[in-house]
C-alpha cells in the first residue's frame, strides 16, 4: 500500500496551496476513571492538567514572541508531573492584543483539556455509504463522549462537516453537545470518501487567513472519523498544509489533524497509520512538521475508550507529547 502511496504522490504535480500566494497530576489514580453519565456515556475525567510538563515542540524555538510519544500513557494512569508554565497555547480572545503570548497553562489546573480553550474545534464526519449500521452508531456515541469536552471548551463553538452532506451555516459555531447530535440524526450516510477534497475546503483558507493574520489567527483542532480508506487524495493535501506551515514559520500546534477509526477494516487501520507515521517519507522530507494523529474508536477485543484515551482523540494532533503512546488506550 505504501507503495502505491509513493507512485501516487510522484505523479501529483499540482499543490492545492500553490494559488494562495504565501496558515497531571498529584491525584490518585482513581480520579483519571471516567465517569459515566446517566446515558451510559463516558463524561469527561477530573485530573490536573496533563500539559505541564509537555516540551511544546516548535520548528525554531523562540520564533514566535507571540503567540511527540512520552511516558505518558493516554489509555491507563498519569504520572505524577510538575507545573511549568511555558506548556500549551493560551486561551484566545479575539479582544486580545495583536499578537499571541507564549504557551501557559495557569488557567485551570483542575482541567486537563483546559488546553482545548486555545483551539477552534472542528469535526469533520464520514457520512459515505460503507459508515451505514455499525459505524454509523459508533460515530454517534463517539459524538456523544468528545463534543461535550470541546463544546464547553471553544467560547465561539465548534464547526461540524460531512464528507458529502451539505454544508450549512447550522453547522457552524456550535456550543451545545446536543446541537451536534441533531445535526448527525439527520444526515444518513451515503456516497463516497472525498476525505482530501474536504480537509482541503477546511484548511486551504485557513492558512490563506493565517498567512495575513498569523498573530491573531486561532489555531485549529480537525477532527475527522472516519471508518475507510479516502476514495482521494488526502496524502498530498496534508502534505502540502505542513510544508506551508514550516515556510511561514507556524508554532508547531497551529493545526492538528485527528483521525478518529470507527469500526474494524483491517486496511482502513492501515492507511490511516501511514498517514500518521509516514507522510515524512512520502514527502521526501525527514524534517516535515507532524500535524496527523490517529486512533480507534474500540481495541482489539471492542474495548471502549479510557479517559487517557478520549485525552489523545481530542488533543492527539496538537499535543505531540500524546502522539508519543499508543498503548492502553482502551479498557
Amino acid at each position: 500500500m505504501f507503495n502505491n502511496f509513493k507512485e501516487r504522490f510522484s505523479r501529483r504535480g499540482s499543490n492545492p496551496f500553490k494559488q494562495q500566494g504565501g496558515k497531571e497530576a498529584n491525584d490518585a489514580a482513581s480520579k483519571l476513571t471516567p465517569t459515566t453519565s446517566s446515558s451510559g456515556h463516558l463524561a469527561a475525567p477530573r485530573n490536573s492538567n496533563p500539559f505541564a510538563s509537555a516540551d511544546p515542540v516548535m520548528r525554531q524555538p523562540g520564533m514566535f514572541r507571540s503567540r511527540s510519544f512520552c511516558p505518558l500513557s493516554p489509555y491507563s494512569t498519569l504520572p505524577d508531573t510538575h507545573s511549568n508554565p511555558s506548556e500549551a497555547p493560551p486561551s484566545y480572545s479575539a479582544a486580545t492584543a495583536s499578537s499571541i503570548s507564549p504557551p501557559t497553562t495557569s488557567t485551570s489546573a483542575d482541567d486537563q483539556y483546559d488546553f482545548l480553550k486555545s483551539f477552534d474545534t472542528i469535526f469533520l464526519i464520514d457520512d459515505s455509504g460503507s459508515m451505514a449500521g455499525r459505524s454509523w452508531r459508533e460515530t454517534q456515541k463517539a459524538l456523544e463522549t468528545i463534543t461535550p469536552i470541546c463544546t464547553e471548551r471553544d467560547a465561539d463553538g465548534i464547526d461540524i462537516y460531512f464528507l458529502n452532506h451539505p454544508d450549512s451555516t447550522y453547522h457552524r459555531g456550535i456550543k451545545r453537545a446536543s446541537t451536534i447530535i441533531e445535526i448527525f440524526q439527520n444526515v444518513r450516510p451515503g456516497g463516497g470518501t472525498p476525505t482530501g477534497q474536504k480537509l482541503n475546503k477546511i484548511v486551504r483558507p485557513y492558512l490563506r487567513e493565517y498567512e495575513s493574520k498569523p498573530d491573531t489567527t486561532k489555531p485549529i483542532n480537525i477532527i475527522v472519523i472516519t471508518d475507510g480508506e479516502p476514495s482521494d487524495d488526502v496524502e498530498s493535501v496534508i502534505i502540502n498544509a505542513a510544508k506551508k506551515l514550516d515556510r511561514l514559520e507556524a508554532p508547531s500546534w497551529q493545526v492538528g489533524i485527528q483521525f478518529f477509526q470507527v469500526g474494524k477494516e483491517p486496511s482502513a487501520r492501515k492507511h490511516l497509520k501511514q498517514l500518521d507515521d509516514g507522510l515524512q517519507e512520502l514527502a521526501g522530507d525527514d524534517e516535515l512538521r507532524d500535524i496527523v494523529d490517529t486512533v480507534p474508536f474500540t481495541g482489539d477485543g471492542n474495548e471502549e475508550l479510557t479517559a487517557a484515551g478520549i485525552m489523545k482523540v481530542v488533543l492527539g494532533s496538537v499535543n505531540r507529547r500524546l502522539d508519543r503512546n499508543s498503548r492502553d488506550l482502551h479498557r
